[in-house]
């Protein structure tokens, strides 16, 4: 049987719908979705059949329940008993029943989450296919569909969930909603580089263009398990194409359109690329980023290195460089718009086993080599579907913000997945935050109703560095949850978003996970229990985190180590792509039987989790582990420091140094006297053992487009090692490295 809609909806609907699209097979499904021609005729057909076949069904409130949301509360669903929980802390938000919150949470309390996480740590499998019932499969999983190993010592180390299932997460991102009536609602929000460049896509027109992209990728004749790169800008044919690739069983590797033509290479080599997708250029702020030049040169550097596989290039037009001035190889360079419209709009979908895999993502390794981090179909569906429901208390129509570039797992899991399979509304942004102001966020939030906003702490302190004016100039009554991603953000940072931006009453959910991990690991769940300032709180269904010293015990209560996680969760990781000896030492070798994180942590006598920052990250000073989010948060806590970031140094007596790049919010404040009092700051709040050895004055720090601070870059500086510092042309402001050098010492 087909199961459509909700676990209780696909009981009934799911015989309806088997009649209407043939039997509930692959071929069934495509034979008859050709002969209906289109599958969002679904519905309509489904009608005549119930009419025909099945007149005791009443298909009117049949409809009516595909049009209900999907997921029902759990607690209700399985009939919970809930119990009002102690909050612990200090609420810094309204409470569930206030006015602030115009509907009723997902999960309400603590008690009522506590009851849940119980259930999903006792019987992960069953909780976990309860959870699934909620998705469209085409064949059901089996009685016995999870199975792992985490000891290398007892073997290979796997992973399954959902064993025997098939699937596509392309029919559960838009036909479920096509065909449940909600077609017309908005599915992408994109504003452009300049104001007043817009645009909006419905689900149906997401939908159609996907097929049509789909069709177009299988005209090529690119096949289940072929890898296809995506190197384009935040533009709406970014997620379109990763859908696309989805759809027809292709494993899409997406590269962020802002690394340099080595790095692209890199990766086309790696995961054996067949096809490409870019644009011709795009327009940054003010800057100019040529793109199908770069492509073009990692091309080349691909085939001397001896991989020439890439046979075909589907480039966007950009205004920023128009066709005729566009770099062009003939025969293998195609334009989107003479390729994609004319193409049919419905592509039947590849029905995906669950451990079939849906994409890979390349992250940095400490080699220096990127690992490809291959991500499976169901788990990953089911996680990122169920984490972003609960995470930011998402329901269809809801307008959602996640400020990430599609080019990162939160591009994947908290912008493109995630929020089509819970049917919100994304608004998708294509140029820089403070550009051509430091307005332009509030100014989009007010524009477009935005209800959640999720966005690094590095933005964050880059628009606070600009004052209030240009965030309070802007409504902001619209928005109802705040959210954080990237990294521990300091206190500091995390009372100005929740009392400037959320004006005190939008919960602030600081996500702690990992491209790795897939989906929010710790996590505050929306009005259920009270946060504190740069806690990530408490474990997400299914997650269980423990806290480990340095011989691999587990420690109890309040404590501090290693953060590690005992059990696997849905949308873990599989391998590195090519190299699974190389997952299993990375994530696997330190500690026998546990995920290993690569991250220190705390937990408090609340039992929340405090992310201290990467165990690589955590400096040893004459015997004290300091933790380098530990110094940044003290560092930023004085009122004139916009930023920090502190890293460790070599040191003949104390082993290692504190070393700390200061920015400051104006370059006067840029004194011996202000490096006085910043000292004072770090002992007063952490203890003399912790005073940075040196202070660098930063105008700006070494990042990532995406935001991410490059610490190798800092600590090559710091040591003198300038002609280590390798490839920065991937930086935002490559510039700022020569600066740095420059400063040092001043």
């Amino acid at each position: 049987m087909i199961r459509v809609g909700t676990g209780q909806l696909g009981s009934r609907f799911g015989r309806v719908a088997a009649i209407a699209v043939g039997r509930a097979t692959d071929t069934g499904y495509t034979e008859a979705a050709h002969t209906v021609g289109r599958f969002r005729c679904f519905v309509g057909l489904a009608e005549q059949v119930a009419r025909t076949h099945e007149p005791r069904y009443d298909v009117t409130a049949l409809k009516e329940e595909l049009k209900m949301h999907r997921i029902q509360v759990l607690s209700k669903q399985f009939n919970l008993d809930s119990e009002a929980g102690q909050q612990v802390g200090v609420t810094l938000f309204p409470t569930a029943g206030s006015q602030a919150y115009d509907r009723p949470p997902l999960i309400k309390d603590r008690s009522d989450y506590e009851r849940l996480h119980k259930w999903s740590i006792d019987d992960p499998a069953g909780f976990w296919a309860e959870i699934a019932k909620d998705f469209f499969w085409s064949k059901k999983w089996d009685d016995n569909h999870h199975t792992y190993n985490f000891d290398m010592r007892k073997g290979r180390i796997e992973c399954n969930w959902f064993k025997g299932g098939k699937t596509n997460i392309t029919y559960n991102c838009l036909d479920r909603w096509v065909a449940s009536g909600h077609g017309n609602q908005l599915c992408f929000i994109w504003e452009g580089n300049d104001l007043g460049h817009e645009r909006v896509m419905t689900y149906q027109q997401v939908l159609n263009d996907v097929c049509r992209v789909a069709n177009w990728l299988r005209a090529q004749g690119v096949k289940k398990g072929d890898c296809v790169t995506i190197y384009l800008p935040m533009i709406c044919e970014l997620p379109i194409a990763m859908l696309a690739c989805a759809r027809i069983g292709a494993v899409h590797s997406v590269v962020f359109a802002g690394f340099s033509a080595d790095a692209l290479a890199q990766r086309i080599q790696d995961c054996k690329s067949k096809l490409l997708f870019t644009s011709s250029a795009v327009n940054r702020g003010p800057k100019r980023v040529d793109l199908k030049h770069i492509v073009d040169d990692a091309i080349s550097i691909a085939e001397r290195n001896g991989y020439k596989g890439v046979k075909r290039v589907l480039v966007y037009e950009k205004s920023a460089l128009p066709r005729e001035q566009t770099p062009w190889v003939a025969g293998r360079d195609v334009w989107w718009r003479d390729e994609i419209p004319n193409r049919p709009e419905f592509c039947s979908p590849e029905w995906m086993d669950a451990e079939d895999p849906l994409f890979m993502l390349y992250t940095s390794g400490s080699t220096g080599q990127p690992k490809g981090v291959l991500h499976t179909t169901g788990g990953y569906m089911v996680q990122t579907g169920t984490a972003n429901k609960y995470v930011f208390d998402l329901r269809p129509g809801d307008v959602y913000w996640c400020t990430a570039d599609c080019g990162w797992i939160t591009g994947h899991t908290f912008l493109t997945y995630g929020p089509l399979l819970n049917g919100a509304s994304c608004v998708l942004f294509g140029s820089t935050p403070a550009y051509p102001d430091p307005g332009r966020c509030w100014n989009m939030i007010e524009k477009y109703k935005v209800r959640v906003f999720y966005t690094a702490p590095t933005l964050l302190r880059s628009l606070m560095q600009f004052g209030d004016k240009w965030v309070t100039a802007h409504d902001r009554s619209s928005l109802r949850i705040l959210g954080t991603v990237g990294e521990p953000i300091n206190p500091h940072a995390w009372n100005w978003f929740n009392e400037v931006v959320g004006e005190k009453r939008c919960p602030i959910v600081d996500t702690w996970w990992q491209t790795e991990t897939g989906a929010a690991m710790i996590t505050p769940l929306p009005y259920a229990w009270a946060t504190k300032p740069g806690s990530a709180t408490l474990p997400f269904f299914g997650v269980q985190p423990v806290i480990l010293n340095d011989k691999g015990e587990e420690l109890q209560g309040a404590c501090e180590g290693i953060l590690a996680i005992k059990k696997p969760w849905p949308s873990i990781m599989r391998t590195v792509y090519g190299d699974h000896e190389r997952f299993e030492k990375t994530y696997f070798s330190a500690f026998k039987g546990y995920y290993f994180t690569g991250d220190g942590c705390r937990r408090d006598e609340d039992g929340y989790y405090w992310i201290t920052g990467r165990v690589d990250d955590v400096i040893n000073v004459s015997g004290h582990r300091v933790g380098t989010a530990e110094v940044e948060s003290a560092l930023t806590s004085h009122p004139q420091c916009a930023e920090a970031a502190v890293i460790g140094t070599p040191h003949n007596i104390k082993g290692e140094a504190v070393y700390a790049y200061v920015t400051m919010l104006s370059e006067s404040d840029c004194t011996p006297a202000m490096k006085k009092e910043l000292v004072e700051i770090v002992k007063r709040q952490i203890g003399s053992f912790a005073i940075p050895d040196c202070i660098h004055w930063a105008p700006g720090l070494p990042k990532t487009r995406s935001g991410k601070i490059m610490r190798r870059i800092l600590r090559k500086i710091a040591t003198g090692a300038y002609d280590e510092l390798g490839d920065t042309s991937t930086l935002a402001e490559p510039g700022v490295v020569d600066t740095l050098i420059s400063m040092k010492g001043k």
